[in-house]
């Protein structure tokens, strides 16, 4: 019967394992605990094709308990008892060893109803997750486990794969293929991290080859295309792109931003990047330049109505313009210390002054005392503003840049 190459060049220990040296390395944390062969409860957080379930298989061999596996986005509550019937019972002598594979899918009915058997050690789970476990997992479960964090595997590491699985299949054929200049590198860089992928696309490579001798370049890129860049709208990669995008445009520098930029719009995110640029127009340039937000909300505006892929244009303009702006984040600073006020409930009465004028009752009009700035030199005059039991409180700092310098500078001149 025929085997997918990634099930048969699946390690069957530690050392053959690529990449993970920061869990599987010599001093490796996850190596030392399997190594101990006391296996604790553990969550394994990556993405796809990193070696969670492959790592999780060698754990299961070297234990004396039954191994059992279970998808939870197929897997339900049916499922989790005919587990438990095993317990004490010939079939698992020395209890079970769960690899419940994306647990994220799995409600919290599901999760609590392994609780007991984790508890008392019957069920040793092993579960792994694309998703932030921290977010996914019952903290029940969470708390009684370890998580390890698997990475997206190295271009290098992911080569040596290649080239076993290169290996494999030419133990298949009669005439064996040779890898042209340039063709595993190809593949290793455009699998995003990805060792399944990449195995996957040598053994469609083979399938492709037909008469041929040779696998070139070409062929590698042909059959890759686009990269298996990792982005799930509704998963980490989501927000940590944004975050970055954010955070370069904040740390004024324009090739990280626009990296991050071309990423969303290869995925088709135009929303996610207006919406991250026009934020970071007034969260980080702000006072300092403040024609930037006019000028970013028409380039969004521009994008949003030529779609892909045009509106990459109007949005790197609006990317490089941010990054190269001068910086102030005093407005966010401000608001947010306003708003820590009122939430903590330090609001107290408006004065009396500045309350709309109206009739406290038929034919009374209320005194209020108002002193209308225009009427005075400057076009300010002192009076008290905040609430009375806000006297003093202080939200806004100058920004330490030229226009909000002239500001200052203008103001206190007014006020002395």
């Amino acid at each position: 019967m025929y085997k997918p190459l990634a099930d048969e060049i699946r390690p069957a220990s530690l050392d053959d394992v690529v990449g993970q040296k920061h869990i599987l390395g010599k001093d490796g944390m996850l190596r030392r605990i399997v190594e101990s062969g006391q296996i604790p409860n553990m969550i394994f957080y990556g993405p796809s094709g990193t070696g969670k379930t492959t790592v999780a298989r060698i754990i299961a061999q070297r234990t004396n308990r039954s191994l059992r596996k279970l998808n939870a986005t197929t897997a339900g509550i049916a499922d989790i008892k005919k587990i438990i019937d095993e317990l004490d019972t010939f079939l698992a002598p020395g209890g079970v060893l769960l690899y419940l594979d994306e647990i994220q899918y799995f409600n919290k009915k599901q999760q609590q109803s392994l609780l007991e058997f984790i508890e008392d050690g019957r069920i040793t789970l092993i579960a792994s997750t694309t998703e932030n476990p921290y977010f996914c997992v019952f903290n029940a479960i969470l708390s009684r486990s370890t998580v390890f964090e698997f990475k997206p595997v190295s271009a290098e590491d992911v080569k040596q794969a290649v080239y076993r699985a290169v290996d494999i299949m030419n133990a298949r054929r009669e005439a064996p293929l040779t890898l042209q200049d340039g063709a595993a590198e190809r593949i290793s860089s455009a699998c995003g991290g990805d060792v399944r992928k990449a195995i996957n696309s040598v053994e469609l490579l083979f399938s492709a080859a037909g008469e041929r001798s040779v696998i070139t370049a070409e062929d590698a890129a042909a059959i890759t295309q686009r990269s298996a860049m990792r982005y799930d709208r509704d998963g980490d990669d989501h927000y940590d792109i944004l975050s970055a995008l954010m955070k370069s445009l904040r740390g004024s520098d324009p090739d990280a931003a626009l990296h991050y930029l071309a990423r969303l719009l290869e995925v088709g995110d135009l929303v996610g990047a207006c919406r991250r640029i026009l934020c970071s127009a007034s969260e980080d340039i702000g006072l300092a330049y403040p024609l930037a937000v006019p000028i970013v909300k028409a380039c969004v505006d521009s994008a949003l109505q030529l779609g892909l892929p045009e509106a990459k244009l109007p949005l790197a303009e609006a990317c490089i313009l941010l990054a190269t702006a001068p910086k102030s984040n005093s407005a966010c600073m401000g608001i947010d210390a306003a708003l820590a006020d009122v939430r903590a409930g330090r609001t107290g009465s408006i004065p009396r002054e500045l309350q709309n004028v109206h009739a406290d009752g038929a034919g009374f009009e209320r005194e209020q005392g108002y002193k209308y700035p225009h009427s005075y030199p400057g076009h300010w005059v002192r009076q008290q503003y905040l609430p009375y039991e806000l006297r003093g409180a202080h939200y806004y700092d100058y920004g330490d840049n030229k226009t909000e310098q002239a500001a200052k500078r203008y103001w206190e001149e007014i006020k002395k």
